[in-house]
């Protein structure tokens, strides 16, 4: 401030008080901000883009357009979420089953299990995604408001005050909603933590399962809390990731060329289905983590699964076209 007082084209001392604000105290930390979103450039920085020469206005120009492609990226993963967004939910469980599916003109149809409530969807107006609990049912509204019914007696469907949102996903006693800022939201039981998301930033996508939440980060990694006793947290390692899906006790990831990765099961072996096993898998579009099974979309429109099967939810073998 004491320099642009004797000086007020002083591009240096506009770029201090950026990097301030940024509390970025070297330019690789404040390049690193700007690249993850943690700071949108402002009139201290467009000033001095302004009054810069040389080597510092290439150096800040530079910076303004990987901004803009920073934020280009995360505008058009949220579209393609939204596009993409879950149609059609469907939820199994061991109390019952019910599917909530999504219809073209916003409207919302629900059947099956309705013992809290959670097929009351027919006021529902103008949603662009859907999500189904075993107990609960969340509705994403295209104007980033959130609308829930069914079982709350974690509050769950708390969700009222929610703006900016721009996914959901319904755990089985929590509700996760990601805002277009990257920040996330959550309510319900957090026994386990896994509502613990405030810290969260750069976040593209999320996904909750039975007692923990997945975030996918806009660099490709992966963050995870809640319940860990079957490992279906340990996702720190993992890197370019496009699409995560959280199930009861595992945890699946879709690489950028087409493989999966999942959490290494560490729950007591009776339990394990083979849920876990897609380290095979190629050409995968879209993956989702069922209860005690993994199903995966491949780029030819036919489906592939593993894992539990007594209902014979992996019987997808003649599925073809698949959209």
């Amino acid at each position: 401030e004491q320099a642009l007082n004797l000086d007020p084209r002083k591009a240096e001392a506009y770029l201090g008080i950026a990097m301030g604000k940024a509390k970025a105290h070297s330019r690789d930390k404040f390049v690193k901000k700007i690249d993850t979103l943690g700071f949108k450039p402002d009139k201290a920085f467009a000033r001095a883009l302004q009054f810069a020469q040389g080597e510092l206005r290439d150096w800040l120009g530079n910076l303004a357009a990987r901004q803009k492609r920073a934020c280009d990226k995360l505008k058009d993963i949220h579209e393609k979420m939204r596009a993409a967004s879950v149609m059609i939910s469907a939820c199994g469980s061991w109390n019952g089953t019910n599917a909530v599916g999504l219809k073209s003109d916003g409207t919302v149809v629900a059947v099956g299990k309705n013992d809290y409530g959670e097929c009351n969807v027919e006021g529902w107006m103008d949603i662009v995604a859907v999500s189904a609990s075993r107990n609960h049912t969340v509705g994403l509204k295209s104007d980033g408001t959130v609308v829930a019914v069914g079982w709350n007696a974690f509050n769950q469907c708390d969700i009222r005050g929610w703006r900016g949102i721009v996914a959901i996903s319904a755990g089985s006693s929590h509700t996760v909603g990601l805002k277009s800022d990257g920040k996330v939201l959550a309510v319900g039981n957090n026994e386990y933590n896994q509502c613990d998301v405030r810290g969260w930033r750069d976040i593209v996508t999320v996904s909750a399962g039975d007692d923990h939440t997945v975030g996918l980060k806009l660099d490709g990694t992966v963050v995870a809390v809640g319940r860990n006793d079957d490992g279906q947290c340990n996702v720190e390692d993992w890197t370019d990731i496009v699409a995560v899906s959280a199930g009861n006790d595992h945890t699946v990831g879709l690489k950028s060329d087409g493989t999966v990765v999942a959490t290494k099961y560490t729950g007591k072996k009776s339990y394990y289905h083979g849920q876990c096993e897609v380290q095979d898998w190629t050409d995968i579009m879209a993956v989702s983590a069922g209860i005690d099974h993994t199903a995966g979309l491949k780029s030819d429109g036919t489906v592939v699964a593993v894992g539990r099967n007594d209902d014979g939810q992996c019987n997808v073998d003649k599925w073809t076209d698949i959209m």
